[in-house]
């Protein structure tokens, strides 16, 4: 299916909701669902009958209801581990930015130039909020991955790779390196682009601010890189994809920070749209026969059509996938839990101390899956069996970078139909925040995303 414009198919899934249904409030039961559905997840043995559910499918996307959670980033990396030892999976992507995974992937693929140990490129994460990739759970994942693949030739390696919007500036000085080694006689247009964007200090908020009021744009000079540096890969694929695909950054945040300044939604369709493409890129580069595993907030993996993200314009990464590839070839995996305890911020870029997540509230998913499962369960959604658990719309918990518990009652709550959102769900009745690693002082100059911090 092509991309690179907005999906306004309906919601084609074999768990919409029968005419007529009401929503479930507080009050009603899912026990016997739950029980139906929940198998205890005690050790890595215990993911078996989701891998059966991946089966021969190219994309599993894993989700988390927070950035900052121990056991989704451990059971995701679990999981993850099985997938590629098992079914051969050919890399992961991430919500993260392409300069910062790409020291990752250069890593834990033991390229000549890269650190023995992957502590150095996590250490080395400036952007906030640093702790979404910069903490041990992901080391001991990446450190798993780079011994994995010394086991195996260069060209089987399993990599490593960020499909987020962010890093203009990065990504231009990343061009601008290549260039000057590996095809000078481009220099002058990449200078051009950077020339343009250097008056903002690399301060988004006044590049789009400028865009704006005062009609100004680097959109003609970041398009003319762009299909420079497009055909240039197109005649020799091989050596300068991650300089057509750090243009393509460059395209993107630009195009993301024009529509931040003019409004939220348009900017969050933006943004999952760039990693779609991302994803596609990334998929066509590895070859025919390649599989991902993606990791990212359960907003961006759950189906938005399965939401009330659908009615408000939005789409998203799991939806795009879906629609691009076809259900049977992609897995959406959601993440959940009561109550415990996350790392994130009381403000958008404010220092990251940990915060108490209280009881989901009363008539959520959180709150079903409480009463009913396992302290810990993995949930595989069978096909053609209507349960209300999965076709009712039931409030279900996101937790951004930034979080106010005390507003829980009200925020924090995206209303949602489980089975149609997701294929499988991973359970943690109590849950405790993840571990940051040291890395150095760090900015605050991006915008807040929308929402905030997913």
């Amino acid at each position: 299916m092509p991309t690179g414009r907005l999906a306004t198919a309906s919601p084609a899934t074999r768990w919409a909701r029968p005419e007529g249904r009401r929503e479930r409030w507080w009050g009603v039961s899912y026990r016997d669902d739950v029980l139906a559905l929940s198998r205890p997840l005690a050790d890595a043995g215990d993911l078996d009958a989701l891998l059966d559910r991946v089966g021969e499918a190219r994309v599993v996307m894993l989700g988390e209801a927070s950035h900052g959670t121990h056991e989704f980033y451990h059971w995701r990396a679990r999981l993850t581990q099985r997938l590629i030892a098992e079914k051969g999976f050919s890399f992961v992507a991430v919500e993260g930015d392409w300069p910062d995974c790409d020291r990752i992937d250069r890593a834990v693929r033991c390229l000549p130039d890269a650190p023995d140990d992957p502590s150095a490129a996590l250490a080395a994460f400036e952007r906030w909020p640093t702790w979404m990739w910069a903490n041990e759970e992901v080391l001991d994942f990446c450190r798993w991955l780079r011994a994995h693949n010394l086991r195996h030739d260069p060209a089987e390696r399993v990599g490593f790779h960020g499909l987020d919007v962010y890093s203009l500036w990065e990504s231009l000085r990343e061009i601008l390196t290549y260039l000057r080694e590996h095809d000078p006689k481009q220099i002058p247009v990449a200078l051009a682009a950077y020339r343009c964007f250097e008056p903002y200090g690399e301060d988004a908020q006044r590049y789009a601010a400028a865009t704006r009021f005062a009609s100004e744009s680097c959109e003609n000079e970041v398009v003319d890189l762009l299909v420079r540096l497009r055909e240039r890969a197109a005649a020799d694929g091989s050596g300068r994809f991650e300089a057509w695909q750090n243009a393509e950054i460059v395209a993107g945040a630009e195009h993301y920070y024009r529509a931040m300044i003019g409004g939220g939604r348009q900017s969050w369709n933006v943004r999952d749209q760039h990693m779609d493409d991302t994803l596609d890129r990334l998929l066509t580069h590895y070859g025919p026969a390649a599989k991902v595993v993606v990791w990212a907030h359960n907003t961006h993996v759950g189906d938005a059509r399965a939401t009330d993200m659908a009615a408000a314009g939005e789409i998203n990464l799991g939806q795009l996938a879906r629609e691009r590839l076809g259900t049977d070839q992609v897995v959406l995996v959601g993440f959940g839990t009561h109550r415990g305890t996350v790392i994130a911020g009381d403000a958008w870029g404010a220092p990251m101390r940990e915060i108490p997540v209280p009881p989901a509230r009363s008539g959520s998913v959180e709150d079903a899956l409480h009463r009913g499962a396992p302290p810990a369960a993995v949930l595989t959604f069978p096909s053609g069996e209507r349960i209300d658990l999965l076709t009712d719309q039931l409030a279900h918990r996101a937790i951004g970078v930034v979080y106010h518990p005390q507003r829980e009652h009200w925020g924090n709550y995206v209303p949602t139909v489980l089975g149609a959102r997701y294929d499988a769900f991973l359970w943690l009745d109590e849950t405790t925040a993840l571990r940051p690693l040291p890395t150095r002082q760090v900015d605050a100059l991006e915008p807040e995303t929308y929402p905030t911090g997913r």
